[in-house]
């Protein structure tokens, strides 16, 4: 069974580089704590969600979660970067908005979660201040920022920081020597740390030494998740006669078939130790984060389908899904057999309620809808904390 910390790979030889970039970080960090560089901060709850190092620690299916647990409560806007898309400044997206256009992970967020309103801008303030006073967005209620830990300029008043059990910051180095952008004292910023990717056999004994390790302050809440999959879906249903969600039970469309496992993702390891299990056969076909697939990754898909012996299947992310779908040149056999294997978070030791409690309560106890207001107040006393007028500081650690 894999172990805490075990993708953790350090180039010793780097090292001095490291403390290079960690001086420059930690000057960076220095200057927002002393006012030199200002935060701005929001009349409406924002909750980012983010991580300290470089690759895959879950960061969208925990937006997804906040989402699944906010949408019918509150009018929601992520607001992401917009990784590697082609455009540039302020983007909000429709239905019909390209990939290119907004990256792959908002489209997927978009394409999920239709109603909710999803945007892209490098600087988070200018794209808050689009999201909150565009005509056509102003209602919204809450901002979800997709990783924008780092992205300091804006206020957040829940601060989640994501950490992968598998690369654990307690054991990691500075880039360009490990993966962290930011020396390890930086998780003090978060108001909720999530231990993300957990075997779901933990013993308590061992949330006991990862609680400990970490070091949280009193004001930090700790929490643990683990990843569950959701049921398949071809990625090409109209061209393969299938409505869109005709899904397969996942170990069923899995057990028996050789598996051609394609993935454009940071950390693709734990999702092909999960399936092997499951499975005839696998067989990985890796590239990188956030790949754009050209003329030759289709050759290389179509040919390596091809040799592979039946019965066989290609599973891929949602992510990576975005991406290919409108690629051209796959072969019919292979968009017949392609699936997008959609994951879910799902909270142990019992902290949902106590996690969902803690954001909802944050939501209503900030928002500037008067309908989430009333029924906040319905249910605090008369002299409990209420918005006022004007732009603030709205804090988690405050309430």
């Amino acid at each position: 069974m894999r172990t805490e910390g075990d993708l953790i790979k350090i180039n010793d030889w780097l090292i001095p580089l490291s403390c290079l970039y960690g001086m420059g970080v930690e000057l960076r960090n220095q200057l927002f704590e002393m006012g030199f560089l200002k935060q701005k901060a929001y009349d409406i709850p924002v909750i980012s969600v983010g991580n300290i190092t470089v690759g895959g620690s879950g960061k969208t299916p925990h937006v997804e979660y906040l989402i699944r647990l906010l949408k019918d409560i509150v009018k929601i806007g992520v607001l992401s970067r917009g990784y590697k898309r082609k455009s540039r400044g302020y983007v909000l997206a429709d239905i019909d908005t390209p990939m290119r256009a907004i990256g792959d992970e908002p489209c997927q967020m978009k394409r999920k979660f239709k109603d909710i309103y999803v945007a892209v801008d490098k600087n988070r303030c200018e794209g808050i201040d689009r999201l909150t006073s565009d005509e056509k967005t102003k209602d919204v209620d809450v901002i979800l920022l997709d990783d924008a830990f780092q992205h300091r300029y804006v206020k957040p008043g829940i601060n989640i920081l994501l950490v992968d059990y598998h690369r654990l910051i307690i054991y990691d180095k500075l880039l360009p020597a490990g993966r962290l952008r930011e020396p390890m004292k930086g998780k003090n910023r978060a108001d909720i740390v999530i231990v993300t990717k957990c075997p779901k056999d933990l013993k308590p004994m061992e949330f006991r030494v990862l609680t400990k390790s970490l070091n949280l302050f009193p004001y930090q809440e700790l929490f643990f998740t683990c990843i569950e999959y959701d049921k398949p879906r071809n990625v090409f249903p109209q061209e393969n006669g299938l409505e869109e969600h005709d899904h397969k039970d996942t170990w069923k469309l899995l057990n028996g078939k050789n598996v051609l496992l394609l993935t454009g993702i940071a950390s693709p390891e734990q999702m092909e130790n999960d399936l092997k299990s499951h499975c005839r056969t696998i067989t990985p076909l890796t590239f990188g984060d956030h790949h754009a697939f050209k003329a030759k990754d289709v050759e290389k898909i179509n040919s390596l389908f091809a040799s592979m012996p039946e019965p066989k299947v290609i599973v891929t992310t949602e992510k990576d899904s975005t991406r290919l779908i409108d690629l051209e040149g796959l072969d019919a056999e292979v968009q017949a057999n392609m699936y997008e294997l959609p994951i879910k978070v799902r909270f142990m030791l019992d902290q949902k309620e106590k996690f969902n409690t803690k954001i909802i309560s944050y939501v209503r106890k900030n928002s500037r809808n008067s309908i989430l207001v009333k029924r906040k107040d319905d249910d605090k006393p008369k002299d409990s904390h209420h918005t006022g007028n004007g732009i603030r500081t709205i804090s988690f650690r405050d309430n």
